[in-house]
């Protein structure tokens, strides 16, 4: 029980902690990204026309960050820098889609921009290829 309560922790706990909220977040976006990169013929000319760049240029930029972004943060590679694409995703998604709703339709855009925001400033762990890069 004192165990539970207390608020130390080791290294390894810590590593795996972000490995396992690394795989979690990105096998779960990159699901979303793959659906749309699958139904990008039918997406293109409906999607949300972002700050006048087009949608189909908007399209491809969240594919991007949805399915691509999300394929590095699982391996660990390059996960501070590929984590920004996904918050801009998020912060779009969340205030521009949903209207700034986190209670209620955009509560998971506000869940998936408040995790990367927190591997935006603890990293990957040592369970990464970052981590095996920098060694």
């Amino acid at each position: 029980m004192k165990r539970l309560l207390s608020i130390k922790y080791s290294a390894g706990a810590f590593s795996a902690a972000m490995l396992f909220l690394r795989l979690g977040l990105g096998f779960l976006m990159m699901a979303h990204g793959y659906d749309k990169l699958l139904r990008f013929s039918s997406l293109h000319n409906t999607f949300l026309n972002f700050m006048g760049i087009g949608s189909t240029f908007s399209l491809t930029l969240v594919i991007f960050a949805e399915f691509f972004c999300s394929l590095f943060l699982v391996l660990g590679l390059f996960t501070r820098l590929s984590v920004l694409p996904l918050m801009i995703t998020m912060c779009v998604a969340l205030f521009q889609v949903h209207h700034g709703e986190v209670f209620g339709k955009g509560e998971t855009d506000a869940l998936f921009l408040t995790s990367y925001i927190v591997l935006l400033f603890l990293g990957p762990g040592r369970v990464s290829v970052d981590s095996m890069i920098s060694k």
